[in-house]
């Protein structure tokens, strides 16, 4: 039941974030005056539609994405001086500026999506990609604002009686070759909340840790509160070796697979474990951090196509670093809500926070500048708005509309691309899953 409670909330916030997606569109489009004929989510046949005013909403058979259609979208051909289809490239762009010319009713040629300015297309195609942001945004603040995550703080959980080396076994116990520990010779005991390490006040985990590995060998004084009074101690950490991190708390490797080590100072102490909020303001952080770190891995996206087919033709197991589709992350919402030693809180922030990377991804993407993706009408709309500039600029006559309709066999062509790598996607996460 868990498992289907996660995939369901999986679903519900997927579609949801579809649909918004396509009201990023729609809403500026008709403030602009477009007239938008359909809002549909999904593909492929109705399942259910009704018409309000002039636009006919709805769901289709297949939920993997969504549209809406624009009226005017591609400039009729007497706007761009009727070029000749002497090509098949040339026939379906000449069949593409047909049809939408056909969409645009009698006497409202004005209200053509070809017709806004560079601005206001700009600001409709944005539209969907940055509502993403914004869903990415919320569920990110619903989490580390509302819900917490657990995090270390500066209260001592454990206390080491000796110093273990680095690598030995998790199991290790202390023995009569061992050193003391630090903490412990100092006096340090659990429940001690740190206040300041060698006159520096302390006002986390991580700052106390760098305050710590950076002393080396030498005395310093600690002062901590204890029964709601302050105790001054004083340390002398060791020089120990201990793995190195990355930015992602995952430790870095050496050229053999072997844990990377350094030395630094140890005083053998562990932190206190409590769910953490934050602020509000942190949130855009958050928010661009993990931008930044998706636009990292859709620069990748080629080369991880190419992993996960080899993975697939040939049976081997994927990396957890693997590009999953919409099956695999279904998936990945059913095990964290199946997962038995975590409450439903702390479920919930997993799935959420999914759902946000998600949505960061959708934004992602749909900024690449190839058709039918929106970065392609955004850089179809920069490119007529410079040629405007360019031309106003050297004092010749204002262009007419760039002829996007020639940018439909691209669109078609990434569209088939897509939808083969989503097969892809499905079929590997069905067959041959990411396990986490």
């Amino acid at each position: 039941m868990a498992y289907l409670i996660g995939v369901l909330i999986f679903v519900v916030v997927l579609l949801a974030s579809i649909g918004l997606h396509e009201v990023g569109h729609m809403v500026p489009a008709k403030r602009f005056g477009v007239r938008v004929s359909h809002y549909m989510i999904g593909f492929g046949p109705t399942l259910w539609s009704r018409t309000k005013g002039e636009t006919e909403y709805g769901f289709k058979a297949i939920p993997l994405g969504g549209y809406v259609r624009l009226v005017g979208m591609y400039p009729p051909g007497d706007a761009v001086g009727n070029p000749r289809a002497r090509t098949w490239i040339g026939r379906l762009a000449r069949d593409a500026r047909q049809a939408s010319a056909e969409e645009i009713r009698p006497g409202e040629d004005g209200r053509a999506f070809y017709r806004l300015s560079t601005p206001k297309k700009l600001v409709v195609m944005l539209g969907g990609p940055v509502m993403n942001l914004v869903i990415a945004f919320f569920l990110m603040a619903i989490v580390f604002v509302g819900i917490g995550l657990p995090g270390p703080t500066t209260t001592v959980s454990s206390v080491s009686a000796c110093v273990i080396p680095a690598d030995a076994p998790a199991t290790r116990t202390c023995t009569s070759t061992d050193a003391a520990a630090p903490g412990a010779a100092a006096g340090l005991r659990s429940g001690d909340t740190v206040v300041s390490y060698n006159g520096t006040a302390v006002d986390s985990w991580d700052q106390l840790t760098v305050l710590i590995r950076s002393t080396g060998d030498e005395a310093v004084p600690v002062t901590v509160l204890r029964d709601g009074k302050q105790v001054e101690l004083s340390v002398t950490p060791v020089v120990a070796e201990r793995p190195v991190y990355d930015a992602n708390d995952n430790p870095v490797l050496n050229a053999d697979g072997t844990p990377k080590t350094t030395s630094v100072g140890y005083i053998g102490i562990g932190p206190k474990q409590e769910t953490q909020r934050e602020s509000i303001w942190q949130i855009p952080g958050r928010v661009a951090t993990m931008t930044g770190q998706t636009a990292s891995v859709v620069a990748t996206l080629p080369s991880k196509v190419g992993e996960l087919w080899s993975s697939t033709v040939h049976g081997t197991p994927r990396d957890t670093s693997s590009v999953v589709g919409v099956v695999g992350i279904g998936r990945f919402a059913g095990d964290i809500a199946s997962e038995h030693d975590i409450d439903w809180g702390l479920k919930l922030a997993g799935l959420l926070l999914m759902l946000a990377s998600l949505n960061i991804a959708l934004f992602v993407f749909n900024l690449i500048p190839l058709p039918p993706l929106d970065g392609g009408h955004v850089a179809a709309a920069l490119w007529e708005g410079g040629r405007r500039q360019v031309a106003r600029l050297r004092g010749l006559p204002r262009p007419g509309p760039f002829d996007s309709a020639k940018l439909v066999p691209i669109a078609y062509s990434v569209f088939v691309l897509l939808g083969g790598v989503g097969l892809l996607l499905v079929y590997a996460d069905l067959v041959n899953p990411v396990q986490i």
